[in-house]
């Protein structure tokens, strides 16, 4: 088979370009024999009709077996090297008041990293000793609120948030559990990582200046400090870049036991996801095997004991889990010159866009679609699913190949989407958010409802009274 130019080198032309590709997709996700996809048991014809596209449909059942997976493999891991995993479900992945419910239910903390989540997750009944407060700009009021409400954790960012922290600790008369983020030096995207001595961000401290930032905590009463922080970035495929990371952290953290008790690790999440069926991420069983084997085995060449590691989770655990909908508006043929002759490359637009899925235009990413409401034994075409925002960047999935006939009118469905869409959404162009629904058992449900044009309007001031 001829390799189209157009494509990029690793998607290859399908001998079905009806198959759901293993992993991308919640595990209840199957084609009915109308060729009709079905996601918790409902079609997306039901879906469609009942909600509206774009729709967000998340597959409850999904999302707490792999929230409970990822929690008993790291757990496991741990219990083996004699210590303890606590899991804490990454809020900004994708934080609705049901997810927090299915999150703890499922045995999850939850992490949060701004007053909003923080309020979420509290409405939702989370108990607040559960909840890790992140940010690298906590408001006075943030700060506040988290220690009134009694969160069980607040990652110290930065040396002033320490006495911030330690005074609104003093006014509430608690003593608030910290960690403190430091910088290991070490990034790691997919299946690469990078050592370097300093990282260039905004996130948390140097390695270097950890100790005296410790020291510093510990000076306060009002403060118990529990152990360092770092994440080392997203997306990870593999457990190398967590073995470099975790042997500078555990260098520091072998120097702060000399002057106090350090109970625990954070090493972060990040672990990575399929977008795409060549994406190959690290089973979460065989990643929490090899973790945790790395911090034993950098414990016992330290001579220290081995503390308990938490984890921050997100994408690994909702990602998969989320479908977007939408239905195909105009099919454009459009004709290019490669060095082989002219390709075509058929671009299919959709009723949403950037504004339900800005992560193609912001990082370029990767995803895959397939019509969701029919079966086709049409030759496979590549594509290009475009939105429709006035925005030349806008598209949603950038290279994939589809049934030649395409059409206005038909559903598509795009995989891994829980994570980041709806986080990362907006009004652009005056549309209105979509709703989330979740499915479960044959049922749907608005876990989040959609904004309409008059909600929208609503926010204008200069439309009051008319």
């Amino acid at each position: 088979m001829t390799h189209n130019p157009l494509a990029p080198s690793w998607l290859v032309e399908p001998d079905d370009a009806n198959a759901l590709a293993p992993g991308l997709w919640p595990s209840t996700a199957a084609r009915a024999e109308s060729g009709e996809l079905q996601i918790g048991g409902v079609s997306a014809h039901e879906l469609a009709q009942q909600f509206g596209t774009p729709l967000y449909v998340v597959d409850e059942r999904d999302a707490r077996e792999r929230a409970g997976e990822v929690r008993e493999a790291l757990h496991y891991a741990f219990a083996q090297i004699g210590s303890r995993a606590h899991v804490y479900y990454a809020g900004k992945a994708l934080l609705t008041s049901e997810v927090a419910r299915w999150m703890v239910e499922a045995g999850c903390r939850i992490d949060v990293c701004s007053g909003g989540e923080l309020g979420v997750a509290l409405a939702a009944g989370v108990e607040a000793d559960r909840i890790g407060f992140h940010g690298n700009n906590k408001s006075l009021s943030e700060i506040d609120r988290a220690v009134a409400s009694g969160v069980g954790t607040i990652i110290i960012d930065s040396i002033q948030e320490i006495d911030r922290v330690a005074e609104a600790a003093v006014r509430h008369g608690a003593r608030q559990r910290v960690r403190l983020r430091v910088n290991s030096g070490v990034h790691a995207h997919t299946h690469e990582f990078l050592a370097t001595s300093h990282e260039d961000q905004k996130f948390g401290l140097t390695l270097e200046a950890a100790p005296d930032a410790v020291a510093r905590i510990r000076a306060f009463e009002s403060l118990e400090f529990i152990g360092l922080h770092c994440h080392i970035g997203s997306q990870i495929f593999g457990s190398g870049g967590f073995a470099e990371s975790a042997a500078r952290l555990l260098a520091v953290h072998k120097e702060l036991l000399r002057t106090g008790p350090v109970a625990e690790l954070n090493l972060g999440g990040g672990f990575g996801i399929a977008y795409t069926s060549v994406d190959d991420p690290t089973p979460i069983g065989e990643l929490a095997e090899a973790i945790a084997r790395i911090v034993s085995d950098e414990c016992e060449l330290l001579r220290i004991p081995i503390p308990d590691v938490a984890f921050e989770p997100g994408r690994t655990i909702i990602g998969t889990a989320g479908v977007t909908l939408y239905e195909a508006g105009t099919t454009k043929p459009v004709d290019v010159e490669t060095e082989s002759g002219t390709k075509t490359r058929l671009y299919v637009s959709v009723d949403g866009g950037m504004s339900d899925n800005a992560r193609t235009a912001l990082y370029d990413a990767d995803y895959s679609v397939r019509i969701a409401s029919r079966r086709s034994d049409a030759a496979p075409a590549l594509v290009r699913i475009a939105g429709k925002h006035c925005e030349s960047g806008d598209i949603v999935v950038s290279a994939d190949y589809l049934p030649s006939d395409v059409e206005p009118g038909d559903l598509l469905a795009v995989p891994a989407t829980g994570a980041y869409c709806w986080s990362l959404a907006s009004n652009y162009n005056y549309l209105g958010r979509p709703p989330i629904v979740a499915v479960r058992d044959g049922r749907a449900r608005v876990i989040v409802r959609g904004e309409t044009e008059a909600d929208l309007m609503a926010r204008d001031a200069g439309l009051d009274g008319r």
